[in-house]
């Protein structure tokens, strides 16, 4: 395992990732911070005039210094919306990541050291699912949610069925990844001690092989949340993710789409740019942590 020593020297000397470092860092911090430097609060109605919709940027003919990046359709300022928007779009990559990472860890631990017709079974579960569409997959259960319960409903619930549907879906990418990690830690000698002195295998499991297996955990967990985020982002695009008065940044960019050919393109233009900037750093950093992480690729650095 690399030191952190070592760890922070190799993050210090890479300028990819400390670039990708600083956008992330900016980004959470906006997001967790909203509510305290946000110049409006979106979700409150008291503070929103429709006669301030689709004001452009304030530095274009018609601005208002209020709105630097302009409004949208209900008089919401952009910047304000992305902030919370952000935030909304963080917890949901996140909280699916923790829903994937349960299941998948659990289920691909026990495939791995149980071995004989349940590792069969959970893994042919898993490819099963892989050969799924994990966007159809969420269209599916979510247009149902929205068919069985009315709009309000929908809107109270919204970002937990959302963390749930993507979260179910993409778990066997986690337990393939601890099930290769697992059939490889199962046969070493630690393991074999802690049978002979009568662990039983829950103990072994959870508390020898499975901290031996965080690794690959980690730099997987990086990469699902950018993926998570785009899933979100998609579904709340086609009109399946969160509801307008909440939103995310995938339905910031699907609310300003229909404004886009009459002119008021910051509307989706800049909550797409911080969309990709946020994917792109979570990328990047995920590939650096699967380089820095990869004793093959370290050459006996510390």
């Amino acid at each position: 395992m690399i030191s952190l020593k070592g760890f922070l020297r190799r993050f210090f000397s890479d300028p990819v990732a400390i670039g990708a470092g600083l956008v992330l860092l900016v980004l959470v911090l906006m997001a967790v911070l909203a509510p305290f430097l946000a110049p409006q609060n979106p979700y409150d109605l008291m503070q929103l005039d429709i006669m301030d919709s689709e004001m452009p940027p304030s530095w274009k003919p018609g601005g208002d210094p209020r709105f630097w990046l302009g409004t949208d359709a209900q008089g919401r300022g952009v910047f304000s919306t992305i902030m919370y928007g952000t935030g909304i779009s963080l917890l949901i990559g996140i909280g699916a990541v923790i829903v994937q990472a349960v299941l998948g860890v659990t289920l691909g631990l026990i495939a791995g050291y149980k071995g004989g017709w349940i590792d069969s079974f959970l893994m042919r579960l898993a490819d099963i699912q892989l050969s799924l569409s994990t966007l159809m997959m969420a269209i599916i259960a979510l247009a149902l949610f929205q068919a069985a319960f009315d709009a309000n409903i929908y809107a109270d619930y919204a970002i937990i069925m959302l963390i749930m549907v993507i979260g179910i879906a993409e778990w066997p990418k986690f337990a393939r990844t601890v099930r290769s990690s697992v059939l490889g830690e199962r046969k070493k000698e630690y393991v074999d001690a802690a049978r002979v002195i009568g662990l039983p295998p829950r103990k072994i499991m959870w508390g020898h092989i499975l901290p031996n297996t965080l690794t690959p955990v980690l730099v997987i967990s990086t990469i699902q949340v950018a993926e998570a985020i785009m899933i979100e982002a998609s579904l709340s695009f086609l009109g399946l993710g969160m509801p307008v008065d909440r939103p995310s940044l995938g339905s910031l960019i699907r609310s300003g789409f229909e404004f886009i050919f009459s002119g008021s393109w910051w509307i989706t233009l800049y909550p797409a740019i911080v969309l990709v900037a946020l994917i792109l750093a979570l990328n990047l950093l995920g590939d650096w942590l699967r380089d820095v992480l990869n004793p093959k690729l370290r050459r006996g650095e510390d």
